[in-house]
């Protein structure tokens, strides 16, 4: 995979959380969404327990939580459209401060909130305390399809050079005194547009050349040989575990 890749998401660390291996976090997240997704929604408790769960995960890994609560920002386009449901969801309806509400409108809207804020949640924990190439690596290491796992290496290792190509046209144009003002100016973003992908194309080309010059034949070597102790594995089992006997409660209860 080459040398680590920082990403903003990241928080760098030395907690036992930080240590484990990245496909050991993968998989115990992957289970926590899971056990999430499948408690009913109306045992409203066992998601403010989830919550709990969660901050405890993020306190043991000393992510603070202004930090979380920042990235989680990404969920508002789906807390727009959970918002919205109660008024366009058919069914009994109920009146709230002169408003007519569904009430599987207003069941569905919390299923939403509440499992996708937690899977965002986790999400972004993982994120915060694992490196891109070690989640890279880890995904190889669950036995991922190699190729979708090259995609998201090039895309990751060259997402940020292209978006640098992108500033620096940007900076050209403005030097040239260009003001984007309104439709009549269009044209000239469209002419970027294509010129930025034909200079992508071009720079995937001379990477790919060289990397066939070295040696490179359609698959990445697995750097990291070291297998996950069974300590590790107990350990990133523990969030799931706690999370399934809340599910389980949440439909016995």
């Amino acid at each position: 995979m080459g040398a680590g890749h920082a990403h903003k998401l990241y928080r760098h660390g030395h907690t036992p959380v930080h240590r484990l291996p990245a496909h050991c976090k993968l998989v115990g997240v992957f289970c926590f969404v899971l056990v999430v997704v499948s408690t009913p929604r109306e045992a409203m408790w066992a998601f403010g327990l989830y919550a709990l769960l969660l901050a405890a995960v993020a306190g043991a890994a000393r992510v603070p939580p202004g930090f979380l609560l920042a990235r989680m920002l990404i969920e508002v386009p789906f807390v727009a459209f959970a918002v919205l449901l109660p008024f366009v969801a058919e069914g009994p309806r109920v009146e709230w401060l002169g408003l007519s509400l569904s009430e599987s409108g207003l069941w569905g809207a919390w299923n939403v909130l509440a499992k996708g804020t937690l899977g965002v949640g986790a999400s972004v924990l993982l994120a915060a305390t694992t490196d891109i190439r070690a989640l890279l690596l880890g995904l190889q290491r669950l036995r991922l399809p190699a190729q979708l796992v090259e995609i998201a290496s090039f895309m990751i290792r060259y997402g940020d050079v292209v978006a640098d190509e992108l500033r620096r046209m940007r900076i050209a144009r403005l030097s040239r005194g260009f003001q984007s003002r309104g439709p009549r100016h269009w044209g000239v973003l469209a002419k970027t547009a294509g010129a930025l992908f034909i200079r992508s194309y071009e720079r995937g080309e001379r990477v790919h050349l060289a990397m066939v010059s070295r040696g490179y034949s359609g698959s990445m070597p697995v750097t990291d040989t070291v297998a996950a102790t069974r300590r590790q594995w107990t350990s990133a089992a523990a969030l799931p575990l706690a999370a399934l006997a809340v599910c389980l409660m949440g439909w016995l209860l």
